[in-house]
């Protein structure tokens, strides 16, 4: 996977190819789909959710550009594999699922994996972790349908947040790097993707 999918490609960070080959994609399906999981594909984990493609999964994580003094904040946790490629990378990773049956299999999958420097929470993840804030990178896994200020206002300056956007005309998605900077905050329209929408009170913000 690390080396057809990845290596060959654009990933160049050697933390995250480390990091993709550490961690064990197939803890974080269902037994049915064991034989799949290292396939370049995104899969059904329940509850109209996936796990993402490893290829976007690594982009993702390189774009974030995480460091080992790093506390990160994952909104949408889902199997909980985005969280532990993190947690190979960085001190702490604060994550939050929408729905609490996916928040609590993750919660347990993690523990099984023995990982101590992740949280995860149920909750709304729109609403971010403020008590826990600011965030050295926050990384989304669901599509917004326009630039969550709420958290935007988690990260610290010199942060990165990398977030589908679904705020195309057409429908489509792009992958989005918004940094915060002394002045206010840069984006950048990094690739097409394809998430699930975002769940929560993103619609208030």
């Amino acid at each position: 996977m690390v080396r057809q999918q990845l290596a060959e490609r654009d990933i160049v960070d050697t933390n995250v190819l480390d990091s993709m080959r550490t961690v064990p994609r197939h803890r974080f399906v269902s037994q049915k789909r064991q034989s799949m999981a290292y396939d370049d594909s995104p899969l059904p984990i329940g509850h109209d959710q996936t796990i993402s493609q490893p290829y976007v999964v690594a982009a993702m994580t390189q774009e974030l550009t995480p460091r080992p003094d790093h506390r990160i904040l994952e909104i949408g946790t889902g199997c909980g594999y985005q969280a532990a490629i993190l947690a190979e990378i960085v001190r702490h990773v604060y994550t939050i699922e929408f729905v609490p049956e996916l928040a609590e299999r993750s919660h347990k999958t993690l523990k099984d994996l023995r990982y101590r420097n992740i949280t995860v929470r149920s909750g709304d993840g729109t609403r971010g972790w403020p008590e826990e804030a600011p965030f050295d990178g926050i990384i989304v896994t669901a599509a917004a349908p326009r630039k969550p200020t709420t958290l935007m206002k988690q990260l610290k300056r010199g942060g990165s947040m990398i977030i589908p956007l679904a705020t195309d005309p057409w429908g489509r998605q792009f992958l989005t790097r918004i940094e915060r900077t002394e002045q206010g905050f840069e984006e950048e329209t990094l690739f097409e993707v394809r998430f699930v929408p975002m769940i929560g009170a993103i619609e208030e913000d």
